[in-house]
């Protein structure tokens, strides 16, 4: 163990098996806990063998899974995180052996049985996962699922490049062959040629371990990942051209070489505006691709729609290069409030009419208001099958408000948009009457639902009312002191990243929205801001008690800070009353029927919208006859 090492509260509570909110308890409550010895007054440090010792002597200091030893000593190696990841990862695949001199060493008993119980390839993958997770701000990932599709949208073939890797989420799913839209295993045999550019040196070569450890088991996998800009760096006259290109460039990037770039050939489709570097991207990609070849780019959907980049777009369709425009639903990658779009362009071979139609499709469009969501192997799948139809020549019915193809001639206007919901039909086109008595029908019963409720919510006679819990006779705790007693858990959205799980309670702590309850089955949202989490003990509080009185008007109000017209709710200020844990049962009952009613209200105004418009367009269009 390096005497230098050192650790955060959150490695200590991994340490420890327990919450943050247990370590800030324990260094008010023990004198003795070790003092910082860096890190900043926000996110201080600590030497882990003091840690350690001040753990064990307590009776506190969990016992490590292998994956979290090994995560411990490459945290605290002293060149940093992300080079001692390296050496574990050539250690991984036999391309260095770690001699005790070095930092990396201490963890190399711990590596090689993780090695022995889940493989190479496995263990870099989580040790890298750990990586990022530390990092969460540094490295703009692409999902799994998402790299999935776009590995299959591109097809079989090989040599695949990635001239923006990153740490080769793309080309890890191309080597994989991955059978269906989710990202599982299995389908065709990976490529036998990986090629990547990634500027981050770092990233290149954790990259190439990543590949390597990954197409190890096949022996026929050639890997190469080259640190360079790919945009600024002209490929050897020897480069051989590819039969896929997948790509998930940098956004909105002006430095990306514009002038320098002015008279490159690859500009086959003109010359990128300065404030255009995907479409910069796009053409690069074409112009490594075989005739013939494939390329799918993750895009943000302004590139659709600017008017700086029309010509460049006009130039792509009449040219036949690009194939189909798909609009994937919020989430799918970073920037995760974003429908991002994805791009499929084939390089032009000289076939006649090879694209005289352009695929548009807007994966997240067509639902009714209200509706859950498909799931994303649904989505995928969708996604799959109405791009292979199109690419084979195959009609693809047309679906109001999701896709249809249009041709070419029809989008060579003075905008050229491309955004897929500018040129889809709108979802409702076509009501007929039994679409709109099925609305009714749930109008309907949301309406009585609330009745019924209503009902359910008169005031208890006074004999069998609790006691008022505002009264003076009882104490009230903020939520801040309850944090420091254990009772519950406070996290912030602007803190480490947390998903939300059944019974916590998510708080705006800007606006005017309320606190609710997490219900059961809706856990595993990644916690955005500006929202707060709670996590109550349920042994010692009820969630619907906390958040029904977390909700009063008084208690937000003198919780709150004001600057300019807005507001900001400091959650560690709220007050509670306290109460026994069975009247908190009984409050939080009646709250929960609150706002179950507040619910069953908002969803009678959907459906009366949804009903009078589908009214309005179905006389219109002649669908419901005026009876």
């Amino acid at each position: 163990m390096s005497d230098g090492a050192e650790v955060t509260a959150a490695a200590i509570a991994r340490l420890a098996g327990v919450g943050r909110a247990a370590v800030s308890n324990w260094r008010r409550r023990y004198t003795d806990f070790p003092r910082p010895v860096g890190g900043t007054e926000a996110s201080p440090a600590f030497a882990l063998a003091d840690v350690e010792s001040w753990l064990r002597d307590h009776g506190k200091l969990a016992e490590a899974p292998l994956r979290e030893q090994v995560r411990r000593r490459l945290e605290s190696a002293p060149e940093g995180h992300g080079p001692a990841l390296v050496r574990a990862g050539e250690h991984l695949a036999g391309l260095r052996e770690l001699l005790n001199t070095d930092p990396v060493a201490e963890a190399r008993g711990a590596l090689d049985r993780m090695m022995r119980e889940t493989g190479p390839a496995v263990a870099f993958e989580q040790l890298l996962a750990d990586y990022f997770e530390a990092n969460p701000r540094q490295y703009s990932l692409t999902p799994e699922p998402t790299a999935a599709l776009m590995a299959r949208l591109a097809g079989p073939g090989e040599p695949v490049l990635d001239p923006a890797c990153g740490s080769a989420e793309l080309l890890a799913a191309a080597a994989s062959g991955a059978a269906d839209a989710s990202g599982g295993p299995g389908g065709s045999p990976g490529p036998v040629a990986l090629y990547g550019q990634e500027t981050d040196p770092l990233l290149a070569r954790l990259a190439a371990l990543r590949l390597t450890l990954r197409t190890a088991a096949a022996g026929r996998c050639a890997v190469d990942v080259r640190t360079e800009d790919a945009l600024r760096t002209e490929p050897p006259a020897d480069a051989p051209l590819v039969a896929a290109v997948l790509c998930h460039p940098p956004y909105n990037e002006r430095n990306w070489g514009h002038d320098e770039l002015a008279y490159d050939p690859r500009w086959a489709y003109g010359l990128p505006a300065r404030t255009e570097s995907e479409l910069a991207w796009v053409q690069h990609a074409l112009a490594r691709l075989r005739p013939g070849g494939t390329a799918v780019l993750l895009l943000p959907p302004a590139v659709a729609a600017r008017r700086t980049g029309r010509r460049v777009r006009a130039a792509l369709l009449r040219k036949g290069a690009l194939r189909a425009l798909l609009a994937l639903p919020p989430g799918a990658a970073a920037p995760h409030s974003l429908p991002l779009h994805l791009w499929v362009l084939r390089k032009p071979d000289g076939a006649a009419d090879a694209a005289s139609r352009l695929l548009l499709m807007d994966a997240a469009g067509g639902r009714t208001e209200g509706a859950e969501p498909p799931s994303w192997e649904r989505t995928a799948a969708d996604v799959l099958a109405a791009w292979r139809a199109h690419d084979a020549g195959e009609s693809v019915p047309e679906q109001p408000g999701v896709c249809a193809t249009l041709p070419v001639i029809d989008l060579l206007d003075e905008e050229v948009d491309l955004s897929p919901a500018r040129h889809l039909l709108p979802s409702g086109t076509g009501t007929d009457a039994a679409a709109l008595a099925s609305v009714r029908a749930e109008l309907e019963n949301t309406l009585r639902r609330t009745l019924e409720l209503t009902a359910a919510d008169d005031p208890a006679p006074s004999d069998r009312r609790p006691a008022a819990p505002g009264s003076a006779a009882l104490p009230e705790a903020t939520v801040g002191e309850l944090a420091r007693t254990g009772a519950l858990e406070v996290h912030l959205a602007t803190a480490d990243p947390v998903t939300t799980a059944p019974g916590d309670i998510v708080i705006p702590v800007q606006g005017r929205g309320a606190a609710y309850v997490v219900a059961e089955g809706e856990g595993g949202a990644r916690l955005g801001k500006p929202l707060s989490l709670l996590r109550p003990d349920p042994a010692a509080l009820d969630a619907w008690f906390v958040a029904g009185f977390l909700r009063s008007t008084a208690n937000t109000r003198q919780a709150s800070s004001y600057a300019s017209s807005s507001s900001r709710i400091d959650v560690r200020r709220l007050r509670l009353p306290r109460l026994p844990l069975e009247r908190q049962r009984a409050y939080g009952e009646h709250f929960r029927q609150l706002a179950e009613f507040e619910a069953a209200l908002r969803r009678v105004g959907e459906l009366g919208e949804e009903f009078v418009q589908g009214m309005f367009d179905g006389l219109a269009d002649g669908t419901v006859p005026p009876a």
